[in-house]
């Protein structure tokens, strides 16, 4: 089993595994289950209360912080493209978008689906139809990494087809995303997406030799063996794991996969609660944006003064559980602290980043990882992803998005793939779009462009084409 590398974390002060594992559980949580989790332990913990919350009188906001509402009269940012955030502990949010929207046009929805739907709807226009049921046969039998569970000649048995017919089957697979989804095993998912990242970018030499012979020497850090074994440098070795560690992932399912669901619901969800809202304070183009975080009972959840001065005159047999109701009420007061305090981080720097984007649409995000943030805030990666998990912004245009779109690496190609075609005066194969992409600065590759091609719903060249003569 190949090891990744975990970056350390690098908070300014340690955190005892209570907290921590606590401060991780909220921060996951949204805004609507956050409000659940806190009533809950409200209502069973009687070391809890609730300050009376200071409301705006001019948008009746809550807020906890002294001065004037940060809503209706924010600090002026000292850099103007410094944005302005604030946490708001309400939770009784209403919609304020344009009234002149149309709910069926704004970004509202996100399919939810597991991976085996995910993938098949990606690969079923390229599938012929006799072979999309094996293909939904092989995506059930994934475990929980992404990996067949089931050898392929299993599989040809079970549908009395050659062995050929289903490792085609699996190859598009494999090459949908995530990539390497469908691999018999992590070094055949590493070797697929060492293949399809050689399309993109410099790969070290003898990388996938090292896989497939020393696999278990990789992941045992034993790399002058190694060297030894296939017959290079120390250093080189030390190069492909760097690399291996950096880019490749050897369980598929554990990645961050669809970002962007696919495929449309008859009723599909629609958010009504984001977590935060992002507005600009004025229309000009170097107004600030102002970032309203949602965070329930933030600043007015504390506890009980008059329960932490009775705990020491409590009868004997009562106090060990006024002592643990105590004690749990000052862990969860300073984990929704420590909570608030990372998604502000987080979204402050978002909005600084992803400006161009906010404003302006799906075409001017800028590619952004998990990781990267990661190190920029000096976090360890799963905050991030937590952080970032079952989240929603509402845009200054009114639409509620998912948070993980920030992250949505693939959006900028998608968003010119989808402009491509549609300005095309007859349908363009995938290699004439790769080739159009690429003259635009995106390095994308045939078959990258037929997996967002898929992701988009979009239907192949010689499907366009039929479609277009019988609407004529």
């Amino acid at each position: 089993m190949l090891q990744t590398r975990i970056r350390p974390s690098t908070q300014l002060r340690p955190l005892t595994t209570a907290h921590l594992a606590q401060t991780m559980a909220l921060i996951e949580l949204s805004a609507v289950e956050l409000d659940q989790k806190i009533q809950s332990e409200l209502a069973k913990n009687p070391a809890l209360e609730v300050k009376d919350p200071r409301r705006c009188p001019v948008c009746d906001r809550q807020y906890s912080d002294n001065g004037p509402c940060p809503r209706c009269h924010p600090a002026q940012s000292p850099e103007p493209d410094q944005p302005i955030v604030f946490v708001s502990p309400r939770y009784d949010f209403v919609h304020t978008h344009n009234d002149q929207d149309n709910p069926q046009e704004r970004d509202l929805q996100l399919a939810i689906e597991d991976l085996p739907t995910y993938v098949l709807k990606q690969i079923a226009p390229e599938l012929p139809i006799e072979d999309r049921q094996i293909a939904a046969f092989i995506l059930s039998n994934l475990d929980e990494d992404g990996l067949l569970e089931v050898p392929v000649i299993e599989v040809a048995r079970y549908y009395h087809v050659p062995m050929s017919r289903v490792e085609g089957v699996i190859d598009l697979i494999q090459h949908a995303d995530p990539i390497g989804v469908g691999s018999p095993s992590p070094k055949d998912a590493l070797i697929v997406q060492l293949e399809v990242l050689g399309e993109q970018k410099p790969v070290p030499p003898h990388a996938e030799k090292a896989i497939q012979e020393g696999m278990d020497l990789l992941s045992r850090h034993q790399y002058t063996e190694l060297a030894r074994k296939i017959d290079i440098q120390v250093h080189q070795v030390e190069s492909i794991a760097r690399f291996i560690s950096d880019n490749l992932n050897p369980f598929p399912g554990r990645a961050f996969w669809g970002d962007i669901r696919t495929g449309q619901s008859d009723n599909p969800p629609v958010f009504t609660h984001p977590d935060a809202i992002i507005s600009q304070t004025d229309t000009t183009p170097d107004g600030a944006l102002v970032v309203e975080v949602f965070s329930p009972y933030a600043g007015i959840l504390r506890v009980n003064p008059l329960f932490r001065e009775a705990t020491n005159q409590v009868d004997q047999d009562k106090s060990e559980q006024w002592k643990s109701d105590l004690g749990q009420a000052e862990l969860l007061v300073k984990c929704l602290q420590q909570r608030t305090t990372t998604i502000v981080r987080l979204l402050r720097k978002l909005a600084v980043i992803q400006r161009e984007f906010i404003l302006n649409g799906d075409s001017h995000l800028l590619p952004q990882t998990r990781a990267k943030m990661a190190e920029e805030l000096e976090v360890h990666e799963s905050t991030i992803s937590r952080a970032v998990s079952s989240k929603t912004v509402q845009m200054p245009n009114g639409h509620i998005i998912p948070l993980s779109k920030f992250f949505d690496r693939s959006l900028q190609v998608r968003t010119a793939l989808k402009q491509i075609i549609c300005e095309e005066e007859h349908p363009l194969s995938d290699n004439a779009i790769s080739e159009l992409l690429n003259e635009q600065g995106y390095s994308v590759a045939r078959r990258t462009v037929a997996k967002y091609r898929a992701m988009e719903g979009i239907l192949p060249s010689h499907l366009r084409q039929t479609q277009a003569l019988a609407e004529v």
